[in-house]
């Protein structure tokens, strides 16, 4: 069974916005190995029309984009969006039921299968599917934007920090089942 990771770059205050601030060179070498070992991901229409960008080669690439450009390119894509007419090379539309798609998808495949952009990501929370929350961390502060968790945050439990650059940490959580299961019951006592 795959596990389902949301993981991005964000801002001290809790927002992402992947034009103002960038990885330095250890966590873009990071993230190449990360994309590397992913089995798939999964993306709604506006991060997938941004990651689009590492489609088409850029003469004045380094190598360390050119890895990641062939890293992003191999894996499989699922793009979730109902406004979408086409999608490019290694990826599938999908418009209906994301419900379903993603149950599948977990249940077929082994490995990773990243969450990208908040949006998607708090609508799986929603529906329970998303297994690890990974922050990453920069000294930023935006003061507003687009934040990491798009809606209300699940409980969720610290399972391990790990500094990555020499100025990024990054936090890793899994849903709090027992805090879950205790927040439904209180709940369920309240209404009766």
């Amino acid at each position: 069974m795959a596990k389902l990771v949301f993981g991005m770059n964000l801002s001290l205050d809790g927002y992402v916005d992947h034009q103002k601030f960038a990885p330095g060179p250890a966590l873009f070498r990071h993230w190449i190995a990360h994309v590397r070992a992913l089995t798939g991901s999964l993306y709604g229409r506006r991060m997938y029309e941004i990651m689009r960008y590492w489609d088409e080669d850029d003469p004045e690439w380094d190598a360390e984009r050119r890895d990641f450009a062939v890293a992003w390119r191999r894996q499989p894509k699922w793009v979730f969006s109902r406004s979408s007419t086409s999608v490019g090379p290694n990826a599938t539309l999908v418009q209906d039921d994301l419900e379903a798609v993603v149950r599948g998808l977990k249940a077929e495949l082994a490995g990773e299968i990243s969450v990208s952009g908040p949006e998607l990501a708090q609508s799986l929370t929603e529906l329970g599917l998303v297994d690890e929350y990974r922050l990453y961390l920069h000294p930023v502060v935006l003061g507003r934007g687009t934040p990491f968790f798009a809606g209300p945050r699940p409980p969720l439990r610290l399972v391990t920090s790990e500094q990555i650059d020499e100025d990024v940490i990054r936090l890793t959580y899994v849903p709090d089942t027992l805090r879950t299961s205790a927040v439904a019951a209180s709940a369920q006592t309240s209404t009766a």
